[in-house]
């Protein structure tokens, strides 16, 4: 897909898709509304595992979200499946072991970015987004914190390519 003519298409990936990616999944599609750029992004999120399928975010995350004047209220798990690998021109992981088994799974002829998030996040760079599930409130605050500065920065860095 030619990133100049038509729309961008970006996936994020955690582990269950519960927490991590679809906080990043809101910020990201809300940083491109501010920028007036929706009709630029096609997005989405999942997991490397299919424990959720079908579940909501976890309660935190939307609370989290809700202070922050978003919604991931209509956001539901799914697993990674090979088709994503056709219809995503970047697959945004949020940690390491989410970049190895994405890598893993992705077909030889996988022409996309696979990327992690934290890496376009400059005070972050080569860090992993921690899973705050099994942490308390502070953690998902946290996770905001790092998943805005690194969508921002991908956002940044997509848009630099596109002109």
């Amino acid at each position: 897909m030619s990133e100049s003519t038509s729309q961008v298409s970006v996936l994020f990936v955690c582990l269950g898709n519960i927490c991590r990616s679809p906080t990043a999944e809101g910020v990201f599609r809300h940083l491109i509304k501010e920028r007036g750029l929706e009709h630029a992004y096609r997005i989405d999120s999942c997991g490397t595992g299919a424990y959720h399928t079908g579940e909501p975010p976890d309660r935190r995350a939307r609370e989290e979200a809700h202070r922050r004047g978003l919604s991931l209220d209509d956001l539901r798990a799914r697993a990674l499946n090979q088709g994503d690998f056709e219809r995503f021109d970047y697959i945004v992981a949020m940690d390491d072991a989410n970049y190895r088994d994405i890598n893993a799974a992705a077909p030889q002829h996988f022409s996309g970015h696979l990327v992690k998030l934290l890496d376009f996040a400059p005070d972050h760079r080569g860090d992993s987004v921690p899973d705050p599930y099994y942490g308390g409130d502070d953690g998902f605050r946290k996770v905001f914190d790092m998943v805005e500065q690194g969508c921002g920065g991908l956002i940044d860095h997509i848009e630099a390519a596109r002109q």
